[in-house]
This record gives structure tokens, C-alpha cells and sequence, in this order.
């Protein structure tokens, strides 16, 4: 409790009257307000605003960056054990880690244009700090763990399930996701026959080929995907498959 109060007692320094005016339009855009909004300026703060502003004892955001990688990583298995109930272990890990990867950070704070509201020191802004992988991937971390302190897990799942978890639904990290192996196994279990999968149409130019691909049970239609490759198409197909068959499971 005392480590608690102590927390909740910590308050950056006087924050300029346009940067407030920005991060409240911040909020809007992401229909979150801030019970503390101390702790969403500090979310976005960087150490070089603080090394520059030391008289105003601004605080920044690494320990938020600390946090927020916790919750995510909860949120994002907890996500993942849910709605991919077929999906092994090892799978979930390799799926989990494409997920909270940098490369996969920057993207959502890019889509969010959480670039713009960093505050950075003069140093680190000419030289593109605002726009660095590893800083857009901090920042989106410590949002998570200022919008985890304020309002607690079901804020942050709220806001993931709008960021994040769609673009799982959507095959965005299906490159670490194989499909169609999950799908072998998932007919395996039930001993429902063999799976095949063809080709049934090809679209477009030959520079920018769109490979359509149906996979079957014995000869009753799963699923039909597309792809950039025959592979690609496969695996999409098998996605579409395996949805299919989860919710005639459920029926």
C-alpha cells in the first residue's frame, strides 16, 4: 500500500499548455480519458525531454515501457489461449512473439500516429527520434502500462480488441501460423478423411498474380482463400477451414 501511495504521489512537471490541448485530442481519437492524465504525458515522455526539462522533474516513460510489456504479453496470451483453442503451445509462443515483436509495435503506434505526440529533447528530435522503431515501440508499451494504471486490464483489453487483436483475425501474423498443418491435425482428431486443396482461379497480371485456392473433406468445401502465392492461398483457405469447423463444434 505505501509503495502504492508513494506511486500515485508522482506528478511530472507543468506540461505547456498545447501539449495538453494535444494529448486531449489524443483521447478523443481513441475515446480513452484519462482518470490520470499525468500518467498518459509521461507515457509519451522520452528520457532526453527529461535530461533537458531536470529543474521541472518531468518523469519518463521507461518504467510505463516496463509495465506496459507485462500487460501486453497477458493480454496477448490470454487472447490467443481463448480463441485459438486448437493451436499447440509452442505454436502460441512463435504466434505471441510476432505479435509483441517491435516490428509489429511500430505498426500500431504508426497507425495511431503516437509519433507525433512524443516529447522529445531537441537532440533526439533532429536526429529522428520521432520516428525510430525502437522509441514508437517504447511509446506504445508505456501506453499500455499508463492506460493499466489508471483504469486497470479491461481498459487495456478494450483497447486491444480495437489495435490489435482484429489484425490476428485477419491473418496479419499468419506468416508464423501454419495452418494447414493445424487444420491436418484438427480432422485428425475426428478421423473425418483426407484433405485436398486446388487451384480454382488465378486473377490478374502476371506481375501481381492472385492465386485462389479451395480446400475440401472429402469433397465438401472448407474454405476458400486467396494469396500472392499458391502457398499463401493455401494457408488462408485452411484458416477459413478450421474457423468453419471450430463453430460447427460449437453448434
Amino acid at each position: 500500500m505505501a509503495m502504492k501511495k508513494k506511486l500515485n504521489q508522482q506528478k511530472p512537471g507543468s506540461i505547456k499548455e498545447s501539449t495538453k490541448l494535444a494529448f486531449e485530442q489524443l483521447q478523443k481519437e481513441l475515446q480513452i480519458e484519462f482518470k490520470q492524465p499525468a500518467l498518459l504525458y509521461q507515457a509519451f515522455t522520452h528520457s532526453s525531454y527529461v535530461n533537458e526539462h531536470r529543474r521541472r522533474q518531468y518523469l519518463d516513460n521507461e518504467r510505463l515501457e516496463f509495465l506496459g510489456d507485462a500487460v501486453l504479453e497477458l493480454s496477448v496470451s490470454h487472447f490467443l489461449y481463448t480463441e485459438y483453442p486448437e493451436i499447440s503451445e509452442g505454436e502460441l509462443t512463435k504466434l505471441r512473439a510476432a505479435i509483441v515483436c517491435e516490428p509489429s509495435l511500430v505498426l500500431f503506434a504508426n497507425e495511431l500516429n503516437f509519433g507525433k505526440y512524443i516529447l522529445l529533447g531537441k537532440g533526439e528530435e533532429l536526429t529522428g527520434g520521432r520516428t525510430r522503431p525502437a522509441l514508437l515501440a517504447d511509446v506504445f508499451e508505456s501506453f499500455v502500462g499508463a492506460l493499466f494504471l489508471d483504469q486497470g486490464l479491461e481498459p487495456v483489453v478494450a483497447f486491444l480488441e480495437v489495435v490489435l487483436f482484429p489484425k490476428v483475425g485477419t491473418g496479419a501474423f499468419s506468416h508464423v501460423m501454419d495452418y494447414k498443418s493445424q487444420l491436418q491435425e484438427l480432422v485428425q482428431q475426428k478421423n473425418n478423411g483426407a484433405l485436398t486443396y486446388e487451384i480454382i482461379d488465378e486473377k490478374g497480371p502476371a506481375h501481381s498474380r492472385v492465386f485462389v485456392t479451395r480446400v475440401s473433406l472429402a469433397e465438401q468445401e472448407l474454405g476458400v482463400g486467396n494469396g500472392r502465392s499458391k502457398k499463401e492461398a493455401e494457408q488462408q483457405a485452411a484458416q477459413l477451414a478450421i474457423r468453419k469447423l471450430q463453430e460447427a463444434m460449437e453448434d
